[in-house]
């Protein structure tokens, strides 16, 4: 393993064995507008089993180029893996489920720790629990998005060879850990997620992210362009607006101008990519645009 992703994956705590097949507990199946629903219960962690969606198109057949979709956090905690099909208001219509199979992929998303089915307890108190267990609950979040991938490796029906990840917000953050972290992830692709830390620090901002996002003595090792590195040379486009103060500016700037160098350096410079708009924390109609043709042209 590369030595920065192997120094990244200690940072994540105490995790489950990775090495544990991963079982379907429950698995319905039925037919939404244009694509197929697969409504899963994985045995991801062997700690609580995994509510997921697996959709695919219904009028074709596979192997599907497949999208690992991470749902956001906007403190809709009832939400999680329903934005996949729904969308959410800081988001795009028509939501991606039914954009991305019109596209000819398969998408999986599952519910992140303490969102949809599984907020029966609050991301607070998960936090502090797992603390106590010498664990990170992003370092959990990672995992059981990762296991999932693992998932669709099992699946007949995936081309395993054209695996993308995308999100927004706290899913955007998911899909750029993910594909620092796992090379079976070939395209990336980020909405409003690409915050420099230090740059948090310095304009007061890190109130505008959930406990969550913490990882201890990550700052000692890491930047959030040192993370971004590791997806290198694999296409990455960045999604971002100037006016959000999830993600300041001179941030944005920083982290634009270390992974242009990178790509340039390894020969690859327009498999990296940063688009801004004039916008706060929301996905324009240029992102939404930008995000499928980078599908188109890289996966």
């Amino acid at each position: 393993m590369d030595t920065g992703r192997e120094n990244l994956w200690s940072m994540l705590g105490d995790l489950p064995d990775a090495t544990k097949p991963v079982n379907v507990l429950e698995s319905t199946t039925m037919i939404r507008g244009n694509y197929i629903v697969e409504t899963l219960l994985l045995d991801l962690n062997g700690l609580e089993p995994v509510p997921a969606y697996y959709i695919k198109p219904v009028d074709q057949k596979g192997p599907f180029p497949t999208i690992l979709f991470n749902h956001s956090h906007g403190g809709f905690y009832d939400v999680g893996k329903d934005e996949l099909l729904n969308g959410a208001p800081y988001m795009q219509v028509p939501p991606y489920a039914e954009v991305l199979t019109e596209m000819g992929y398969a998408v999986c998303c599952i519910d992140a720790w303490a969102f949809g089915e599984r907020s029966t307890e609050s991301e607070l108190t998960i936090f502090k629990k797992m603390l106590w267990s010498a664990r990170v609950m992003w370092g959990m979040m990672v995992f059981d998005n990762l296991r999932a991938l693992d998932y669709l490796f099992t699946r007949e029906d995936v081309d395993t060879s054209r695996i993308a990840t995308l999100g927004m917000s706290m899913g955007g953050t998911m899909a750029w850990w993910c594909a620092a972290l796992d090379e079976r992830i070939k395209v990336c692709i980020d909405i409003c997620s690409l915050a420099d830390y230090q740059s948090l620090i310095d304009t007061n901002g890190l109130s505008h992210h959930g406990i969550y996002y913490y990882v201890h003595g990550l700052l000692k090792h890491f930047t959030t362009a040192d993370i971004n590195s590791l997806i290198a040379p694999r296409p990455h486009l960045g999604l971002a607006g100037n006016l959000d103060v999830l993600t300041p500016a001179d941030g944005l700037d920083k982290i634009d101008q270390e992974l242009s160098r990178v790509y340039s350096e390894l020969g690859v410079p327009d498999a990296w990519r940063m688009v801004r708009c004039e916008v706060a924390h929301v996905e324009t109609e240029q992102m939404r645009s930008e995000a499928v043709n980078f599908l188109k042209s890289f996966l």
